[in-house]
């Protein structure tokens, strides 16, 4: 038999913590980032995200109309109402509308694909309650203000947490809430992951997240102070006597 030489193989592992060598911080981080972002992925439909960097109302070419419509099924930008007619037949498709300049969406339409909309401030436009798809940031919040926005800072009524759905896919990511502790932190805070997943949840129950906001209003508003005798008195004081103006007697004969 002739001498034949062992086949040697150089396995080269594709992360060198697999064989114990450790590896760079910045290389776990960016992992740990990227199987966050799958999981606040897999939270919204496919469709969603891609709904809401669409550019609507320009004009089509083929037809000439305005394209307010999107198709949920094929994901390919505006449409106008006779390319869906022509070319997606029964797919699942949602009609845009304007409201200010911004778009909007019905509520009755969105809630059919199961879409969460819980602490999203709702309006009431031509007898029908919609919901604006992106963020409406105000240069200048208005006076009296109790309750905004917690992405764009935009006003809004105290039972709700976000102005849009863009700003609550924003604001119920664990990435968005980290950034806020560490932020927080630097400060000299020293809250983490929990404050983070707390926020997250009171995000998703505008009750339980309207009652920790108020509670935190009154813990800085300070108390009434007791009465006193001088407080007393003013509050019992009355006025004098109404006197008439000394000429008022008097009466001009021409």
């Amino acid at each position: 038999m002739d001498d034949q030489e062992p086949t040697v193989r150089e396995i080269k592992p594709k992360s060198r913590r697999i064989m114990g060598g450790g590896g760079p911080d910045h290389q776990e981080e960016k992992e740990e980032e990227e199987e966050e972002e799958e999981g606040e992925e897999m939270k919204w439909p496919a469709w969603l995200r891609p709904l809401l960097k669409t550019q609507f109302f320009g004009q089509c070419k083929r037809h000439a109309e305005s394209c307010n419509m999107f198709c949920l099924d094929c994901i390919n930008g505006p449409l106008c109402s006779l390319c869906l007619s022509n070319s997606h037949p029964h797919h699942r498709t949602l009609q845009i509308r304007r409201s200010s300049y911004h778009d909007v969406i019905r509520v009755s339409e969105i809630q059919k694909y199961y879409v969460d909309i819980t602490g999203v401030q709702t309006y009431i436009i031509n007898s029908a309650r919609i919901v604006f798809l992106n963020e409406r940031p105000q240069p200048r919040p208005g006076k009296g203000v109790t309750n905004t926005c917690l992405v764009c800072h935009r006003n809004l009524l105290d039972s709700f947490s976000f102005c849009s759905l863009g700003c609550k896919i924003v604001g119920t990511s664990k990435n968005f809430w980290m950034n806020k502790m560490r932020a927080k932190m630097a400060e000299g805070g020293s809250d983490g992951e929990e404050s983070a997943s707390s926020n997250i949840t009171n995000c998703n129950n505008p009750s339980s997240y309207s009652n920790s906001k108020n509670a935190m209003i009154q813990s800085f508003t300070p108390s009434t102070p007791p009465p006193t005798a001088t407080t007393y008195r003013t509050a019992k004081r009355r006025k004098g006597v109404p006197h008439r103006a000394p000429m008022s007697s008097l009466i001009l004969h021409f």
